[in-house]
């Protein structure tokens, strides 16, 4: 799985992929991701709006579309089965995370998925050319397969409380996770799903670039909070974003697809 790639290699083959800016802002940033694109992206690529292109039958935030929807948002988007796709964001949470995720559950080949290491933040940096230009791409036919085996509902989550099939790891803040920060959402109680583990997102992120950690880095921390990656694991966090960016890491070291708890705590954590 080719999950990161540099800015540098981005800038050589802007011509040769499709690009997509995956930012989602929380809404107490009052930040608007659709402007600060409008404003100025990545040449050649197009907004991916998470929120637009989730599932609107569900009352959770942002969960994973249909099928259908999907493989409509696609073909109105251009993208080919064959498009070897790179996401990034602006966003302090790494949403591109979310979208390499979603390419991966409708079984886009994981070999032509991939986050921009460093996203927005470090291509500004690094002073590379930047536009305000939208290009527009012919519609497609895409095809689209679920894998199942990616998601886990409420009810795999509560059953696994008991028969400890799979490790999970909640990406939440320490004090979210121990229940000493009350969660923003309304209607949400505060803690942890009762025997998970916790590590928060940002611990796998070097601060100075915005880039992830060494794969060394990263095995280390899953062993400090003991976490084996070579188990069986599956992720969670507040509303299924974050637990993405752990989902990542367990697969730049393991090389396996991420599995996420779509519903994750804004799910789970309703009073």
């Amino acid at each position: 799985m080719k999950n990161l790639v540099s800015t540098d290699w981005l800038e050589k083959n802007l011509e040769n992929v499709r690009v997509f800016d995956g930012s989602w802002h929380l809404p107490s940033s009052n930040r608007s991701a659709i402007n600060e694109f409008h404003s100025a992206h990545i040449k050649n690529s197009n907004f991916f709006d998470i929120d637009k292109n989730s599932n609107h039958k569900s009352s959770l935030p942002h969960m994973l579309p249909e099928k259908n929807d999907w493989e409509k948002i696609m073909s109105e988007l251009g993208v080919k089965n064959s498009d070897h796709i790179i996401i990034y964001d602006n966003s302090d949470i790494i949403s591109s995370c979310r979208v390499w995720y979603t390419f991966l559950y409708f079984n886009h080949d994981p070999n032509l998925v991939s986050v921009l290491d460093g996203g927005f933040k470090k291509w500004i940096k690094e002073k590379k050319d930047t536009t305000a230009d939208i290009k527009k791409f012919e519609k497609s036919s895409y095809l689209a397969h679920e894998n199942n085996s990616l998601v886990l509902n409420k009810n795999q989550i509560t059953a696994n409380i008991k028969n400890k099939s799979f490790e999970l790891v909640d990406a939440r803040s320490r004090e979210r996770f121990l229940g000493l920060q009350p969660e923003s959402r309304k209607g949400l109680k505060s803690g942890n799903i009762e025997d998970s583990k916790n590590i928060p997102f940002t611990e796998l992120i070097n601060s100075a670039d915005h880039t992830f950690k060494k794969k060394e880095e990263l095995i280390s921390i899953f062993e400090k909070n003991k976490i084996d990656p070579n188990k069986k694991i599956a992720f969670t966090c507040g509303s299924g974003m974050t637990a993405c960016v752990l989902g990542l890491t367990n697969s730049i070291i393991s090389g396996r697809k991420p599995v996420v708890y779509d519903g994750s705590w804004a799910e789970y954590g309703i009073k």
